[in-house]
């Protein structure tokens, strides 16, 4: 059978409809529903996937700028040997007058990158300063796995607010006996 012909039998077997149309034309509405429902399903897909990759680079923003605050607070804490201390504000890390020339050990003062507010401080058990920083979102990470050793805690975390990003100082050296004296023997 010819393409024509096989036109011509369809076209005879169409039974017309109370509007005089026939049956056959019905069927291209319900192939253009069908077609705007696939690409409504396309578009679901995508913005979903777009979604993830956001969401992923601002995790990955976050770990940035947590790492930029815990370097600025061990940079201001090592700033002076003999005496380090801890800073009592983000202020004191922008611009450190300390010493004769102000040292900037953050460059600005950073927002979360998920709620755009402030980050919340972390300050050290004796209130002597501030130890570190962390997110006040509660939004649940992506990212469990494949992180640095300063954030190896990271992993076991259930929300961006239990990344915390804490600056520990180093314990002090022991105090190393005088060469030539004993413990118990005066030195002569």
């Amino acid at each position: 059978m010819t393409s024509k012909a096989v036109r011509l039998a369809l076209r005879a077997m169409a039974v017309p409809m109370p509007t005089g149309k026939s049956a056959q034309s019905g069927f291209t509405y319900l192939f253009v529903l069908m077609l705007i429902a696939l690409i409504g399903m396309g578009l679901v897909a995508a913005g979903t996937l777009w979604s993830t990759d956001v969401k992923r680079a601002r995790e990955a923003e976050l770990l940035f700028i947590g790492d930029q605050y815990r370097h600025a607070i061990s940079s201001y804490y090592e700033r002076e040997p003999g005496q380090p201390r801890l800073p009592q504000s983000i202020d004191a890390l922008l611009e450190d007058r300390r010493g004769i020339e102000v040292a900037r050990h953050l460059r600005r003062a950073y927002r979360d990158p998920f709620t755009g507010k402030e980050f919340v401080l972390i300050r050290s058990p004796d209130a002597q300063g501030i130890t570190g920083v962390h997110s006040p979102s509660d939004g649940r990470p992506f990212k469990v796995s494949g992180f640095s050793a300063e954030n190896s805690a990271f992993a076991e975390a259930a929300s961006y607010a239990d990344w915390q990003f804490v600056f520990t100082a180093p314990a002090p050296a022991p105090a190393t006996p005088v060469a030539g004296a004993s413990a118990g023997t005066p030195a002569h």
